[in-house]
């Protein structure tokens, strides 16, 4: 039994060494052990700290980044909405100058026409008069060829200015 339970002589002097070990601890190890722990607590809170104030940040700077975003789209979606704008006036500009210029270009087409109508109207005419001439020349010649058929045809003409 001896083995089981100690003499008493051996467990006072390991109560004394433990007593005097834990005196050199206290008296120069625990302070400096519990200002590490405290100083360690400190850097850890400090830490979290920092991580929150990091995470509230990025948090702020994710909804500052969705907000220009948002306004890049809609800055964006304004200029193809004013380019598309832009385009379709110039696209019916053009148009309407085409209108306008190609209903120039009838009437100028137009008016060259009726005066080349007209100048052939005139042209038809003087061919006309000028055939005319010509066959009432011969006619006369050949009618008013004797002194009595000249007679009759100025007789005629009198009764006819006389009649008006």
């Amino acid at each position: 039994m001896d083995l089981i339970l100690p003499s008493s002589g051996l467990i006072f002097w390991q109560l004394i060494g433990f007593l005097a070990l834990l005196y050199i601890l206290i008296k120069f190890a625990w302070k400096p052990i519990l200002s590490s722990l405290e100083e360690r607590e400190n850097s850890i809170d400090s830490a979290l700290k920092a991580a929150e104030q990091a995470k509230a940040e990025m948090a702020n700077l994710k909804a500052e980044n969705e907000k220009l975003l948002q306004e890049a789209r809609l800055e964006r979606d304004n200029i193809l909405k004013t380019a598309n704008e832009a385009s379709a006036k110039m696209i019916e500009d053009a148009k309407q100058a085409a209108i306008s210029e190609g209903a120039k270009m009838i009437e100028a087409a137009k008016a060259v026409i009726e005066n080349e109508k007209k100048a052939a109207l005139t042209e038809v005419k003087n061919q006309v008069a000028q055939l005319t001439l010509e066959v009432t020349d011969k006619l006369l010649r050949k009618n008013l060829s004797s002194d009595a058929a000249q007679k009759a045809l100025v007789d005629e003409m009198v009764k006819d200015i006389n009649l008006n």
